[in-house]
């Protein structure tokens, strides 16, 4: 039975400063916002000269006419970034475009001439120079590899400096005690140069990159979301991807696996990527949400899902059915579709079985045998949901980007961004779905703006699913492992929409929480990999916006700040601050290109990231396993304040059982220096790519769950484990009979000092039998329960050595008193 690993998380601070001059691409230098410049314009004048006795007075204070200068400079900040993001994006689009043309130009030519040998010799020349040739198409692949490059660097450039302006502005309310704030929120809704959308721009790259890379021959097959799928089995992980990264790593992806366009027959528009699915679980018992999350043998998950928007007609009917390893079978997704007029009626049970498939048997589209299995499912799914009183409590709502070859299910990738969670029970005195399957106030219009903040959930991240259907020994393609390995993802593995969504929608009623829930505060952006990303076609890897950018707040002041270059703002007009401006960017360029050099040279293959070296690190704390019962986990300071309440008996108590373990501690550690042992391999350190490419002050924490809940570690039991716990058992009682039989006959044909043995072992058989017996039944109720407990007896043996020690040393003694030798 294995729990997971300790929750430990590790950042690096970064000053946002610092993050956008290592982050500057050379083309969009002049087009940034002048960070800096807005943070020098928050600093006042001092109100008198710094002197040696004191270098930094105090500043004079904000006034309307800073405010004014300030907002106007920001305006002008605004103007620039907006209107170089409008310009590029139309070059983008004019640039797919022409690549459009040329892809179904060159297509169309290789489909009208065919291949070489059908033409004959007197149309050689005609056929030289019309044919496409393998020059033509790799001059193509490059042309799209740069347009791809092209909406990288622009989506990167987007978000850094949407990024500036929410922290300059944060900076301004916090320095001047001025609220710009709500003012500028409708300025950047003006110049919404962050809302443009790069999906459409993905599907169409994608479909031209999938004729190229197939010259002309693109892999045709079924794309349906799964109208003529019943059963999936799969082996999925899934990963969390932070929206710095989403779109470049959907154009990694492209570039390997097409994006799964299902009605290629038209254009597409947002709502053909949208998914929406009810949860049902019984609010009384939340029986499925706790099967789902303890991932107990056969734990179910019913849903129904569509996909679109509202008006969809055709509804899936889904039931998850969760199995164990142990069982040889795997966890599977079966469903059925369904009328959206005839829901409620069939899961009211007034419409019957038979009469939801009367249609499917007419048109006779399918075997009598699938039906039959067809409504073998939804008996059962109709029977659980009115048995145990199942009733819609959560809805998931996403935008999925799925990228597979058509027919091909080997590898299915998807990600599903803008991900949303939404109340639909009718607790709490509120009747939302009423007496509907669903509610109906709301559609597909993210952000759900119209609910109240306790309806909804936004998750911040993205969700990749990885879905492999590989033979046994088979391993995943490299560049499917070297994504997955790659800083643009966090895998979370066993992550649940419905478990995470109810979990957060409930507070009140639910205690039990998934293990990822502590992690949801922490950054999981990690250090770039130069090595891993978008690649210019013959330039090395440009520097990616996908960096850490985490908070600005550093630690320094806003006059330690100063002392910083300001070589990202915006250039002066004189030559001279031009010409050192340029020289320092390129100075910069210089060492990045050298950094870059080294780490490719690294073999960055087996580093571990820095969260995986932390996790490798032996915890301080005394225990082997983390205790997640929040009530158990008080720090140091709420300790001392409970001192305060505490009887002095109860402080003295808990003091000097504290000194005993930490002496215990010393202990053990002497023992292990003076005892021989192997030595365990050494981890990969800083010089290592990873290593090399975090800088700042790292922070370890541990954490602990929310008062009053406890965080549910996943723990994996099999039959196994319960005949360890048997065996551990049975061997406890050969070793109490053994002292029982020893006790026996010095009791029968021994004298007095026997005797005396005798009642000793006796005693000591006695209470290990006892212990023992306490014990399995103890671990068999952990075992079940699935609870991350030591399971390992350190004071049982400890015990009964101590207590033989003592048995067969007043033995000796008496006997040596007694001088019978």
């Amino acid at each position: 039975m294995v729990p997971i690993a300790p929750f430990f998380y590790a950042r690096a601070v970064v000053n946002f400063g610092q993050q956008l001059r290592t982050s500057l691409l050379k083309e969009y230098y002049y087009h940034y916002i002048a960070y800096n410049d807005l943070k020098a314009a928050l600093k006042t004048p001092y109100k008198s000269a710094p002197t040696p006795e004191q270098p930094k007075p105090n500043r004079r204070k904000w006034t309307e006419e800073d405010e004014k200068s300030f907002v106007a400079q920001l305006e002008g900040e605004l103007d620039k970034v907006w209107t170089f993001q409008r310009v590029k994006s139309g070059e983008i689009v004019r640039r797919i475009r022409a690549s459009e043309k040329e892809v179904n130009d060159v297509v169309n030519r290789l489909e009208r001439i065919g291949p070489r040998k059908t033409h004959p010799s007197e149309h050689a020349d005609i056929y030289e120079d019309d044919v496409p040739t393998e020059d033509d198409f790799l001059l193509l692949e490059e042309d799209l590899s740069d347009i791809i490059a092209d909406v990288h660097d622009l989506a990167g450039f987007t978000q850094l400096n949407y990024t500036g302006f929410q922290k300059i502005i944060k900076k301004h309310d916090k320095q001047t005690e001025w609220h710009l704030k709500p003012v500028f929120a409708a300025r950047l809704k003006a110049k919404p140069f962050f809302k443009d959308n790069y999906d459409a721009f993905v599907v169409k790259i994608s479909k031209l990159y999938d004729l190229v890379r197939t010259r002309g021959k693109p892999i045709s097959g079924d794309s349906a979301a799964g109208g003529g799928q019943q059963n999936f089995v799969r082996q999925t992980t899934k990963y969390w991807v932070h929206p710095d990264n989403i779109t470049e790593l959907k154009l990694i992806i492209l570039k390997h696996l097409p994006v799964l366009v299902f009605n290629a027959s038209k254009e597409f528009e947002p709502k053909d990527s949208a998914i929406s699915s009810i949860y049902y679980d019984n609010p009384e018992t939340w029986e499925l949400y706790m099967g789902r999350l303890k991932k107990t043998e056969g734990a179910e998950a019913i849903r129904l899902r569509w996909y679109g928007g509202m008006e969809t007609e055709t509804i899936f009917v889904e039931r998850k059915t969760h199995r164990e390893d142990w069982t040889g079978e795997k966890s599977v997704k079966t469903r059925f579709s369904l009328k959206e007029k005839n829901v409620n009626a069939f899961l009211s049970g007034s419409m019957t079985v038979e009469h939801v498939f009367e249609k499917m048997r007419k048109e006779g589209k399918k075997d009598e045998k699938d039906i039959e299995n067809l409504e073998q499912l939804a008996r059962e799914i109709q029977y659980r949901v009115l048995t145990r009183k199942l009733v819609p409590v959560t809805r998931s709502f996403y935008n999925r980007t799925a990228f597979q070859l058509p027919g091909d299910a080997r590898v299915r990738i998807s990600l599903d961004t803008e991900l949303t969670m939404v109340r639909e029970d009718n607790m709490d005195g509120r009747q939302r779905a009423k007496k509907n399957w669903r509610r109906t106030d709301i559609g597909i219009d993210y952000p759900f703006s119209q609910l109240p903040a306790e309806d909804v959930e936004r998750f911040p991240y993205a969700v990749l699913e990885v879905k492999l259907q590989t033979q046994a020994g088979q391993e995943p393609p490299e560049w499917v492992r070297e994504l997955i390995s790659s800083h643009l993802v966090e895998a979370v593995p066993k992550f649940s929409k419905f478990i995470h969504g109810t979990a957060t929608l409930f507070p009140t009623r639910i205690h039990l929480l998934p293990f990822w829930m502590p992690q949801m505060d922490v950054d999981i952006r990690k250090p770039v990999k130069t090595s891993f990303g978008i690649e210019r076609p013959g330039q090395y890897t440009s520097m990616t916006t996908s960096d850490d950018t985490l908070d600005d707040e550093s630690g320094k002041s806003s006059d330690e700040e100063e002392s910083e270059p300001a070589r990202n703002s915006t250039p002066n007009t004189s030559e001279a601050a031009e010409s050192d401006q340029d020289i320092e960017r390129l100075r910069e360029r210089r060492d990045a290109m050298e950094q870059y050099e080294q780490r490719r040279t690294a073999d960055p293959a087996n580093s571990l990231d820095i969260e995986e070296r932390i996790a490798a690190t032996p915890p301080t704390l005394p225990d082997d396993y983390p205790i997640y019962d929040s009530d158990e986990e008080d720090s140091e300071e709420e300790e001392e304040e409970n001192s305060k309440v505490l009887s002095w008996l109860q402080w003295g108590r808990r003091n000097v059982r504290h000194h005993v373990v930490l002496i215990g501690s010393y202990l053990s550690r002497g023992l292990k220096l003076v005892t021989p042992s192997p030595k365990p391999t050494p981890i990969p350190g800083s010089n290592t790519a990873v290593g090399s490419a975090l800088q700042g002050p790292v922070e370890a924490k541990r954490f602990k769950a929310p008062k009053g809940k406890r965080i549910h570690v996943p723990v994996r039991v099999e039959p196994k484990v319960f005949f360890a716990a048997e065996r551990t058992f049975l061997s406890w009682l050969e070793f109490s009979i053994i002292l029982g039989s020893i006790a026996a006959a010095l009791l029968n044909f021994g004298d007095g000092i026997s005797l005396s043995a005798a009642w000793g072992f006796t005693i000591i058989a006695c209470a290990a039998l006892l212990y023992s017996l306490a014990l399995y039944y103890w671990r068999v109720q952990m075992i079940r329960t699935r609870r991350a407990v030591r399971y390992h007896d350190w004071l049982g043996p400890s015990v009964l050595c101590v207590g033989l020690l003592g048995a067969t040393v007043a033995n000796f003694v008496l006997r040596i008193q007694d001088g019978d030798w």
